[in-house]
């Protein structure tokens, strides 16, 4: 049985992020973790499950580089005091996990369905029958759960049942590979179709990162 605690939750997010982005090995603290991500407006990450207020001062004290993310399982509201100048918030997030099961959906009339795995993360693209981009996703192997990342359909095709085949595709795909527990964090649009598709809502997750110039 998978860990429904949110720590464990959490790790297991972190853990398959991890793969799918290329980043560090997660870095234990006595908050959370910090991964190591490598580019130029996405440095690094600190990752807290369980945030106080306490843990998210002092790491905001230490800031000085910026491109450096704060992943905070909390509401917006309740994080937002304890950072300073400098910090912003993006879109709110929500960890949600899903049992995993064999799917084989067709794509619709008018589009193709191409799929792929290498290096750990098995890839779906969708393109028209002329070869346009309408949607994509891919989902990270992390032994008995994997986590869905980047799941996106172009404006010109939504609402198309596009997201809900990426999404069945990319499940039915972890599930070949072994895993039985998906896990993502998803926007508050995402979180719409997820939870039709029988993902469960687990926390919210406040993002931030700092850009001094931000700070007037």
């Amino acid at each position: 049985m998978p860990d429904t605690r949110i720590s464990g939750l959490v790790r297991m997010w972190i853990n398959g992020w991890t793969v799918s982005r290329g980043g560090s090995d997660p870095i234990d603290e006595p908050w959370g973790w910090t991964i190591d991500v490598g580019q130029a407006k996405h440095v690094a990450r600190h990752v807290l499950p369980e945030p106080s207020e306490a843990d998210v001062r002092k790491i905001v004290a230490a800031t000085s580089a910026p491109g450096t993310w704060l992943k905070l399982f909390a509401e917006d509201e309740a994080v937002l005091p304890w950072v300073g100048p400098g910090w912003r918030l993006a879109g709110p997030g929500f960890l949600m996990t899903c049992p995993l099961a064999p799917d084989h959906p067709e794509a619709p009339a008018g589009y193709t369905l191409t799929r792929w795995t290498r290096g750990g993360v098995s890839r779906v693209l969708v393109r028209t029958r002329d070869g346009h981009f309408a949607a994509r996703g891919q989902i990270a192997h992390a032994g008995a759960h994997a986590v869905v990342d980047q799941v996106e359909t172009a404006a010109d095709h939504r609402r198309k049942g596009l997201g809900g085949l990426v999404m069945r595709t990319l499940q039915s795909s972890a599930h070949e590979g072994g895993a039985r527990t998906g896990v993502l964090v998803g926007t508050p649009e995402g979180r719409a179709l997820y939870s039709s598709l029988g993902w469960t809502t687990h926390a919210p997750m406040a993002s931030l990162w700092y850009e001094p110039d931000a700070a007037g």
